[in-house]
This record gives structure tokens, sequence and C-alpha cells, in this order.
């Protein structure tokens, strides 16, 4: 009877732990953020094909004072793609084979993870295939981890409701704890997260009126900024500021934030009258609702040191901004 009683108890037990309606339990993947595993055969790496696919995980992240590229690659060999390297985050699967293929997957060895697959049936149509996939192939790999870093800071925030600026332009921003306050005027925010000594993450928020559609269309961006930092974000000497790197344009780009027209600006500041500088990512959000702009950015400073990744987790934060209606 016991023993009846026992068997029991162990089938209820390995009944209630069996995933319910034939769903699999993924393991986590493993790799680091702006990181992608390239599964193509050697001969393939190292010609011509390898070449035009290098164009595409190369491509320098825009605004950075150096170059750095968007993503680290590691190849391996199509027989060396076993259990271990399943799990990886981001993978890219390149192959010859009797037809061509494009597709993108998501968690199918684990979990969060993004898997591309490019066949070709010849070595022209692969280039072709690489060449016309150049944006959906790195979109899909920066915004899964976009995706995944955003989730990753989403377990321990800064209380926002506490920020005078987000709650009178009613805007809320997802910021981790890291970051401390600089000011908050209710008409400007800035926050501020130190990374090592002489090394810096800002975030600002601000918002202004349209005045005309030079405003909408995003003509005004460099010089708006150079007012900012005139007004809220001085130097390390009287008289410097923060503004708009003179020597080069910065680049802009029509995107969308919360539903909303926006502008991304990728460029370079300095102080006006020092030499420190470093990159800055500029959200300007139309919201003609309200008739305003409304201004998410950020900017490091963090010099002798790459800056891809400190870029990358303020891009993160940054669209996270909701505007209440």
């Amino acid at each position: 009877m016991k023993k009846l009683l026992l068997l029991t108890i162990l089938f209820s037990v390995l009944i209630s732990c069996t995933p319910k309606e034939g769903k699999i339990t993924l393991p986590n993947s493993n790799g680091s953020l702006n990181q992608v595993l390239v599964v193509m055969n050697n001969d393939l790496w190292q010609g011509i094909e390898g070449d035009e696919l290098r164009k595409v995980t190369g491509e320098e992240v825009l605004g950075l004072p150096q170059r750095e590229p968007q993503f680290k690659v590691t190849q391996i060999p199509v027989n060396a793609f076993k259990n271990l390297f399943k799990a990886h985050r981001n993978i890219l699967i390149v192959s010859l084979e009797k037809q061509n293929r494009f597709s993108v997957e998501t968690n199918r060895y684990a979990r969060p993870q993004t898997m591309i697959t490019i066949n070709a049936t010849d070595t022209s149509s692969l280039i072709s295939m690489i060449q016309e996939k150049k944006s959906e192939i790195t979109n899909a790999f920066k915004n899964a981890d976009i995706n995944a870093l955003q989730r990753k800071l989403r377990g321990n925030q800064f209380d926002s409701s506490k920020l005078k600026t987000l709650a009178k332009l009613g805007v809320s921003l997802e910021i981790p704890i890291n970051y401390k306050l600089v000011d908050d005027t209710g008409d400007f925010l800035w926050m501020r997260k130190t990374v090592k000594q002489g090394q810096t993450m800002n975030l600002i928020v601000y918002e202004l009126p349209i005045n005309s559609s030079a405003d909408t269309e995003g003509q005004n961006i460099a010089s708006v900024r150079d007012t900012i930092g005139k007004k809220y974000i001085p130097g390390q000497f009287d008289g410097t500021y923060l503004i708009t790197e003179q020597a080069y344009s910065p680049h802009t780009f029509n995107v969308e934030l919360d539903g909303k027209k926006t502008f991304e600006t990728r460029g370079k500041w300095e102080v006006k009258g020092d030499f420190m500088a470093g990159p800055f990512l500029n959200y300007t959000i139309v919201d003609k609702a309200k008739n305003r702009l409304v201004v998410v950015e950020g900017f490091t400073y963090a010099p002798t040191t790459n800056k891809r990744d400190f870029m990358f987790e303020l891009e993160a934060i940054l669209k996270t901004v909701k505007i209440k209606d």
C-alpha cells in the first residue's frame, strides 16, 4: 500500500513538471550584446562572399569619434554548429544550397535568440541576397539586442515619478537606478551615470514649441541643441558650454517613437571654449497634439575608450519614451 502511494505521488510530480500543451522549455541564450555568430564554411568566409558579409556586420556605427563596427563577429564552419553554439543569442547561417532562401527566426534553440538563414544556389545569388537584405539583417539583430537590454535594465529602475520635468511634460522614461540626478528644473532634466573616473553617460529631456514647418521637418536640431547647451549644460570653465561639433554635420534620419514622427540624430558634441567632446544620440519627437517637440537625448564622455556599447545602452533607454495623452 505504501509503495502504491509513493508511486502515485511520484507520478503526480512528474506530470506536474512536464511542459503543458507540448511546449518545450528553451535554455537561456548566451553571447554578448552586439555580437553575431556567423555559421559559414571557411572557403566562403575567406572568399568574396565573406568580404560582402563583413561589409554588413562590420558597418561602422555613425556618430562615434573613432571607427567601431556595429557587431563583433565570431565565425565557425557549418559542421561545427552543434549544441554549444546553438544557444548563441544572434546567429547568422550562410551557405550554398539547392534553392534560394532568406528567413528570420526567433527562439529556435534558446531564448531570447534571433537566427537568420541565407541560402543561395550560387556565389552570385548569395552576394546579391546579402546586399539586398543588408538592412534587414542589421535591424533584426540590433532590435533584438535593444529589446534584450531593455528587459535587463527594467529590473532595477529609478523612480521616475519623482522627476518633476517628466511629470510636467507628461513623459515617461525607463531610467536605470544607477543614473543619478544632475538637474531637474521642471523644464529640463539631466541624469548622469558614472562608469568610472572621468567617464560618464548622460540623459537629458526637454520640450520646445513648434514655431514653423522647419521645426516639424527636423531642420533646427543642431541650433536648438546649442541653445539648450548654453542654457543648461556648462563646461568645466566659466563661459564654456556644450554645443554640436562644428566641424562635421550630424546624421539625421526619420524614425518613429511611441507611434509619433521622430528625427533620430547622431553626431558629436564638443564644449565651446574647451577640448572636451564625445558622441550624442538625439530623438526629437513631433507631438502635434500639443504643438511641441519632445526631445530625449543621450551623450557620453569617455576619452580613449570605445563608446559603442555606452551609446547602445543610451539608445535602449531613450527608446522606452512614452508621451501621455
